[in-house]
């Protein structure tokens, strides 16, 4: 299949571990220019950066923090000095539940903590976008791939400003797709499932994963690498007019609850 996304500008958000790595190198895969953002771990992101450049790809580790929309114009603007403009941007980056509420119940969940939830996972996302848009409109081409969970569509137990922030991203995905197809730009949702990241086989044990795994037809879980070439494929010139699409990718088929 071709791509098409050599020498293309690709920025990846929260690309230091995780989907984020694994689809920047995929990018770099293809022989994209790939600015790879991180929050903290600027080590973790220059190995990132390292391994896209093994696959043939360029590459650029930038710092960018969703909640500080000044760090987000300068990512955006370093990107558009140095390769000239952006093609895609795939937004990644998260950030994790702080808090818990006392036994699930909704009204022990701080409002802070959905506050700002919420300004970062959904506000901060749409930043990056408006960020992103002039360079994409002035190529008159241009993909957009949000990364959400499956949380967002089945649920889970407890108070979740962060399954509320996904879930956002669907509704934000079908009106932007109105707003920027006229200039060539698709925008698509992920909804990933319980993935095979670092994170998760270091907070969550076998039983659980296993339990997770016999809820999915395919009775296993999704690797980083396989939502990666997901994700190139909405990104590229392969996805000819898909737009405002919520793919789901290794979710359980019913409604039960499960991890993030």
């Amino acid at each position: 299949m071709e791509t098409g996304l050599r020498d293309n500008v690709a920025v990846v958000t929260g690309a230091s571990s995780g989907i984020g790595a694994a689809t920047a190198i995929a990018m770099g895969r293809e022989g994209a220019r790939v600015a790879l953002t991180y929050k903290g771990s600027e080590g973790a992101a220059q190995e990132v950066a390292e391994r896209v450049r093994e696959a043939g790809g360029e590459s650029l580790p930038i710092r960018l923090a969703l909640e500080d929309p000044s760090s987000i114009g300068a990512a955006i603007g370093e990107v558009t000095d140095r390769w000239g403009g952006i093609d895609v941007l795939v937004a990644n980056a998260v950030r994790w539940p702080q808090a818990r509420a006392d036994e699930g119940r909704a009204e022990a969940l701080p409002l802070s903590e959905w506050q700002e939830s919420l300004r970062t996972n959904l506000e901060g996302t749409i930043a990056t976008i408006n960020a992103a848009l002039p360079a994409m409109r002035g190529r008159g081409w241009g993909r957009i791939v949000l990364i959400s969970s499956s949380v967002a569509d089945e649920g889970q137990p407890g108070p979740n400003p962060y399954g509320v922030g996904k879930s956002a991203l669907w509704g934000l995905a079908r009106q932007l797709a109105w707003d920027v197809g006229r200039d060539g730009i698709l925008v698509n949702v992920i909804g990933t499932g319980f993935t095979v990241t670092e994170r998760n086989l270091a907070t969550f044990g076998h039983e659980v994963r296993e339990a997770v795994a016999s809820q999915i037809p395919s009775r296993r879980l999704s690797s980083p690498e396989e939502v990666a070439n997901l994700v190139v494929f909405l990104a590229s010139r392969a996805n000819g007019n898909i737009t405002g699409e919520q793919i789901l990718e290794g979710s359980s088929t019913g409604r039960s609850a499960h991890v993030m």
